[in-house]
């Protein structure tokens, strides 16, 4: 009984672990790291305030959520997170797609008022920023179901789908969305709010036109920011090797034009937009409207992948740096935990930012302390600080986001990376970054993943071919363009897996490369076929009989002791390369047996799966010809087998 009781608590124990990843490292924690996480967890919080605020203004809700986003899903990730070394929090790209379904769904002009008198039209804004807090709040709270659902479900793998070349091209085109946002604020001008496809055009030609209208005080306001910015970042990346913390530009400029904006009364004086009002304090968790998920599932269910694709390539390339294993369900989890927590608290989707991530881990981050350390950062900022930073100059936080960008828009070398290494990847990223340009964000990123797709499935609908040779004295065969092959022996190799979509073509490219093969005089070939006197024999020969008449040659008589005839599309002996092969279904069965029935020898190597092994059993393809003799582990297993029939004069089972 003690034993039983004993087994019973350690799984649990096990269990509360795999659910609750912070009961297996927090008791293991040590006093040695705690400096470092603290220095760490401060950094990153100096970090989030100003990107918290910044990135709220992309979601189309005002700054203070920004923060509220930087607390609550921090603490729920320290919970149930498994990377030690990722800054959850808010992300430029996940804000700008929110922004975008709010503005889509909320239109400005449902909240403007037309006055007859004075022709004059005014703006509720009061009740549009509420209706776009109540969108984004919903499509958090049903991104977070999705995620967790996934979670659950095991569908950690979904991120796959979503390539290198997508996700770069995609994060590259949502840098220039971002960046023509913010344009409003760098000018001083209020151009119209376009959705849908083409809105990006329309609203760059929207502040083109409103260009002789632009507000000297925000365009120096960004200019002064936007220079000590990429100074201050130059200064981190020359002197980082000496620097134990990098220099806080970000947290000094916004302290510094807060200061600045309040004596100087900027937003009076020069017409520069402020933040506004910061309420401080906490607010009470509410349900979201649920009568608004009819609306927002489709655009949910691509906020919830792209989130979690970021987490999960950041957090692998971290543990494969540190040693660690991150789970890709307990992140899907954990990531859908934060975004429910922070629905319930009125926050926007989160996800994490590589700028941030790489400040926590170069001062010394260890653990997901330095997280919760950066979260009760933020908790003091909405407790006490927020009022301070009402004067903080809209235009200093679009220079925030702007410099922040760098990093994706250098993403554009890809292209002549690309040209050089896979031209397939290449039109991938462009037909990603045009797509989400011209069709937004929500309809963009969509297309790319479509044609991501059919990429793959032109290639292996369309696989490369070749007969392979024998690199002289080794057992590695290569393909006959450099090495010759084998005397009477073809190795055919296919570069994709056979099924439906390519089986006409498998056997088009076999048929050809087959051609031109010199076997032993024919009657001697006969001859042997007759001693044998076995239905597979005499079957073998008909199809050497049906293959030469197929090709045009002429044969002199079975009899004939002096023909010397070639066999142009049948040699003796053919060794598929069944390597690449996962999976056969019903048409590449088929396949198989037609060539079966077809060639004098077969000989089949490399089919490693079981999976495979059986669907051949179940679909009775050995024969007393072909049995699972002719499979072998490699194509030089195979070569030396035949090798060994024709010595012994028994090229056939």
């Amino acid at each position: 009984f003690e034993v039983c009781y004993q087994c019973s608590v350690s799984s649990v124990r096990a269990r509360a672990a795999s659910i609750l990843p912070v009961f297996s490292w927090l008791p293991h924690y040590s006093r040695a790291w705690a400096v470092s996480d603290f220095i760490s967890g401060i950094s990153g919080g100096i970090m989030h305030l100003p990107q918290g605020m910044a990135y709220a203004l992309l979601a189309s809700v005002p700054p203070v959520y920004g923060l509220y986003s930087s607390f609550y899903p921090i603490l729920v990730y320290f919970i149930f997170g498994t990377s030690k070394h990722i800054s959850v929090g808010t992300f430029a790209v996940m804000s700008v797609m929110m922004g975008s379904v709010a503005e889509k769904l909320v239109a400005e002009n449902h909240f403007s008022t037309k006055h007859n008198v004075t022709n004059l039209t005014t703006e509720d804004v009061g009740a549009l920023t509420e209706e776009r807090v109540e969108v984004v709040v919903a499509l958090t709270f049903l991104c977070g179901l999705f995620q967790v659902c996934m979670g659950l479900a095991r569908f950690g793998f979904v991120a796959i789908y979503l390539s290198d070349p997508v996700v770069r091209g995609f994060t590259t085109a949502t840098a220039i969305h971002v960046m023509v946002s913010q344009l409003k604020y760098v000018f001083g001008v209020s151009p119209k709010r376009y959705s849908g496809p083409l809105s990006l055009l329309y609203t760059i030609v929207d502040v083109c036109i409103l260009l002789p209208q632009t507000n000297l005080g925000p365009l120096v306001v960004f200019m002064i920011s936007t220079a000590v910015l990429i100074i201050v970042k130059q200064l981190n990346n020359t002197w980082h090797h000496r620097l134990r913390v990098p220099i806080p530009g970000e947290l000094l400029m916004v302290i510094v034009a807060t200061v600045v904006s309040a004596y100087v009364n900027l937003d009076k004086r020069f017409g520069v937009e402020t933040v506004g009002e910061i309420p401080s304090g906490l607010r009470p968790p509410t349900l979201p409207d649920v009568t608004l998920f009819k609306d927002l599932y489709a655009d949910a269910f691509i906020v919830a992948i792209v989130g979690y694709s970021m987490v999960i390539s950041l957090g692998r390339a971290f543990a494969g740096k540190y040693h660690y294993r991150v789970d890709s369900n307990q992140e899907l989890l954990a990531l859908g935990l934060s975004n429910i927590v922070g629905g319930l608290f009125q926050c926007f989707a989160v996800s994490c930012s590589m700028s941030r991530s790489l400040v926590q881990e170069a001062s010394g981050g260890r653990t997901q302390v330095a997280g919760a350390i950066s979260a009760l950062f933020i908790l003091v900022i909405i407790l006490k600080v927020g009022e301070f930073f009402q004067q903080l100059p809209k235009a200093v936080l679009a220079s925030v986001v702007i410099v922040n960008l760098q990093g994706m828009l250098k993403q554009f070398s890809d292209v002549h990376t690309l040209w050089r290494t896979n031209r397939v990847d290449m039109l991938v990223w462009i037909i990603t970054l045009v797509s989400t340009l011209l069709l937004n964000i929500d309809l963009g990123l969509p297309l790319a993943i479509a044609f991501a797709v059919l990429t793959i499935i032109f290639r292996t609908q369309l696989p490369q071919y070749s007969l392979l040779g024998q690199i002289p004295g080794t057992d590695l065969y290569r393909p006959v363009e450099v090495f010759s092959q084998i005397t009477g022996i073809k190795i055919f190799h296919s570069s994709a897996t056979l099924h439906f979509a390519n089986s006409e073509l498998y056997l088009a490219k076999l048929s050809e490369k087959v051609k031109g093969v010199t076997f032993h005089k024919l009657s001697y070939f006969i001859e042997h076929m007759k001693k044998r006197r076995s239905k597979q024999a005499w079957k073998a020969m008909k199809a050497a009989e049906m293959f030469n008449s197929t090709n045009g040659v002429v044969q002199h008589g079975l009899g004939s002791s002096e023909s010397l005839t070639p066999l142009p599309a049948v040699p003796h002996s053919i060794i598929l390369d069944l390597s690449p092969v996962n999976f056969l279904d019903t048409v590449a069965v088929k396949t198989l047996k037609s060539v079966r029935d077809a060639v004098v020898s077969l000989f089949l190597f490399s089919c490693l799966t079981a999976c495979v092994m059986k669907q051949l059993e179940q679909s009775d393809f050995f024969t007393g010809a072909v049995t699972k003799r002719c499979f072998f582990a490699s194509v030089h297993d195979a070569v030396l087998h035949i090798q060994g029939l024709i010595l012994t004069n028994r090229i056939y089972y």
